[in-house]
């Protein structure tokens, strides 16, 4: 039932109400409100209404409709989504049926490990504090109607030394350390340590 009841909402919705009413670190509730929301028909429809966006059975033209929305762009010096969401991964079925899964980082992602790296995001904020030391930065804009379920290439967890001001409507640039994470099947990929404001 709970399954259910996390398809029918954003995973952003589903992360906030996993951390506070369920109890969960933010690793489990990420990987669960990721995992426990995938794609469906009814979310995707009513984001197509609530955009704009007309469902089509003309590939060319849903192509267009996905083009408009972008990852953010990259930063002078920084990296791209496109390096990020070139990660792989392996998934399989837990004892509960859960879909979980394990990185396959490429060599390019892999030579970023443990260096200062620079990219830009939204921010998804953990708490309701007006700064954010620990935050989630998003590849595409909160809302997105075709990236309503971040995959583990396409989000970033922050620990940032200097706070961040709370903000889920602007571009950030973030600079930090790239720690590569996932192994433990957590549905964390990425992780940025010492993270700063640029």
């Amino acid at each position: 039932m709970i399954r259910e009841e996390l398809a029918e909402m954003s995973w952003k919705a589903a992360l906030l109400i996993l951390t506070v009413v369920g109890g969960l670190n933010v690793v489990q509730a990420v990987s669960a409100a990721v995992l426990g929301t995938k794609r469906n028909p009814a979310i995707i429809e009513a984001a197509m209404q609530t955009y704009g966006a007309a469902p089509s059975s003309d590939d060319k033209a849903a192509r267009v409709v996905e083009d408009v929305w972008k990852p953010a762009a990259t930063p002078d010096g920084g990296v791209s989504w496109k390096v990020l969401e070139a990660t792989g991964e392996t998934t399989r079925k837990d004892a509960q049926g859960f879909i979980v899964s394990k990185p396959q980082f490429t060599p390019q992602v892999k030579a970023l490990a443990g260096k200062r790296i620079t990219v830009a995001g939204w921010m998804m904020p953990l708490s309701a504090e007006r700064t954010q030391k620990h935050f989630v930065l998003l590849a595409y804009p909160p809302g997105c109607p075709f990236h309503f379920h971040a995959a583990p290439n396409q989000f970033i967890e922050v620990y940032a030394d200097t706070p961040f001001q709370t903000s889920d409507t602007r571009v950030l640039t973030v600079s930090g350390v790239l720690e590569l994470t996932g192994y433990d099947e957590s549905g964390i990929f990425y992780q940025l340590r010492q993270a700063r404001p640029e």
